[in-house]
């Protein structure tokens, strides 16, 4: 059942995407075919990624508030927690927001991956293909003529590495600013809220560069192209380009 719904709406979407750009661009690039499916994927994901924004946004104006409320029911954990959640509710904030946005991306990293791992190219499957996708005459593996998107690539392991440092360093602001993860510090210990922290900006870039580099180019080509879109996505919004500069 799990197998099939991955399929059906994961992995042969993927495919037939790739098979499509793949035909339609003059040089066959699949690697350029992964970099148009990224940017289909973060449109489509574009309203999550923006309630995210906001809800960092509004994270960052209740930050006040919050600390108010947890001065008031130190002593009384439970009452805090209802009228920390209370006041969400009211303001119309979703604190953890941008967590959906990631796990929203795993299977679809997971269908790249199997993509690539089970030789999906260049051998293209035409009983995988929907009927009005074309068959590719060809299909070129390498991605501008300098990464093989089926083999691993340390270059862009470490730029898929870079890029999540950039993302969470401009997302979760300057340290010793408020940010979403201090905001709500009052639910954790102080201790638990700076440990996530450290390991939200510099453990998690280390972790995907190493994952990045153990499976075909195809996936961390994938994450460059979305962190990319992201922190395009952050200028766009001038919050945290601002914000850096007020607190510079």
């Amino acid at each position: 059942m799990i197998s099939t719904l991955f399929h059906a709406i994961i992995y042969n979407p993927i495919y037939n995407g790739l098979v499509f750009f793949v035909d339609l661009l003059p040089t066959h690039d699949i690697g350029i075919a992964v970099v148009i499916v990224t940017v289909i994927v973060r449109l489509i994901l574009f309203p999550l990624s923006r309630r995210a924004i906001k809800a960092q946004m509004g994270m960052k104006a209740l930050a006040p508030e919050i600390e108010a409320l947890k001065k008031k029911y130190k002593d009384n954990p439970q009452e805090h927690s209802r009228a920390l959640f209370a006041l969400y509710r009211e303001r119309d904030v979703h604190p953890f927001a941008g967590f959906l946005v990631l796990v929203v991306q795993i299977p679809i990293l997971l269908g790249l991956y199997w993509v690539f791992a089970r030789a999906g190219f260049p051998t293209v499957h035409a009983d995988l293909l929907y009927s009005f996708v074309p068959m590719p005459h060809a299909v070129n593996m390498e991605f501008l003529g300098l990464v093989n998107m089926g083999g691993k690539s340390i270059v862009l392991a470490m730029l898929a590495a870079l890029t999540q440092l950039i993302y969470t360093r401009l997302s979760m602001g300057p340290r010793g600013s408020q940010t979403p993860v201090e905001a709500v510090e009052s639910s954790f210990s102080a201790d638990m809220a700076k440990s996530f922290d450290l390991q939200a900006r510099y453990v998690l870039p280390i972790v995907v560069g190493v994952i990045a580099y153990t499976v075909a180019a195809a996936a961390p080509l994938y994450w460059v192209t979305s962190n990319i879109f992201m922190i395009a996505q952050e200028y766009l919004s001038g919050r945290r380009f601002n914000g850096i500069k007020k607190d510079a």
